[in-house]
């Protein structure tokens, strides 16, 4: 289980409950507030693939031959590069929250102009804290005070500079061309409304990923439904794990 951009492991915990007779692998992006800031090199994560290294090499350390992966937004897109690259890992993606592109395109609605996004950045830069307070319960989208403290919690372990640089490069980023490359059976899991990713992406993946889709629609709303909807998502998990 990867977790996604602002949170670190925990954000997990509220599902574990429904996984006990599995093996799960958690690990925290180098970029978490969780981990020693020290460790983040800001000249090898410009990209995703330092964070595809880092997934390979921690299966690789752990003699894990086969695993179902289950990534959470920029973590999605993280498995998608890493089952291009080492497809023989992966028996299935699940993937909750994700986007291969934020910004809009001709074609294309991610769901963010280039100037709302600059826009972001330039809260964060200007006000770390107040950028937090206004777009945790933003992002978790349903009336879950918990999951709102939480997400809050773990934005405000990450070194606000960390932050902003990660961010952009989630945002620079434009996966849509990999999407065919993927062999692996993906199952997509949306909420109904996400503040970070319109349904249509979810679409988006079923007619362009290479390999066996499925599209979930989870009826809750908000980014980050297992940190406030796990008595939904956890079944849909276990479901998507079965078939």
């Amino acid at each position: 289980m990867a977790h996604g951009f602002g949170t670190d492991q925990s954000a997990w915990q509220r599902i574990l409950p429904y996984f006990s007779h599995y093996r799960i692998v958690l690990y925290d992006l180098v970029c978490a507030g969780s981990v020693n800031p020290d460790y983040f090199d800001f000249t090898r994560y410009t990209t995703l693939d330092a964070y595809v290294d880092d997934l390979l090499n921690i299966l690789d350390a752990l003699g894990i031959e086969r695993c179902a992966y289950i990534g959470h937004s920029v973590s999605a897109m993280i498995g998608i590069l890493a089952s291009i690259r080492r497809p023989e890992l992966f028996t299935k993606l699940i993937l909750i929250g994700a986007s291969p592109r934020f910004l809009n395109d001709e074609d294309y609605h991610g769901g963010f102009e280039e100037a709302e996004i600059q826009k972001v950045f330039s809260a964060m830069e200007g006000n770390y804290e107040a950028w937090v307070y206004g777009f945790a319960p933003l992002a978790v989208g349903a009336d879950v005070p918990a999951a709102v403290r939480e997400f809050s919690r773990t934005l405000f372990n990450m070194r606000p500079d960390i932050s902003l640089f990660v961010s952009r490069t989630v945002f620079n980023a434009d996966l849509r061309g990999f999407l065919g490359m993927v062999k692996v059976p993906c199952w997509i899991i949306q909420t109904t409304k996400d503040v970070s990713v319109p349904v249509s992406v979810a679409e988006y993946f079923r007619r362009h990923l290479g390999g066996r889709t499925t599209v979930e629609i989870l009826k809750t709303e908000g980014h980050l439904p297992h940190l406030s909807a796990p008595a939904l998502l956890g079944p849909v998990i276990r479901r998507a794990l079965t078939r």
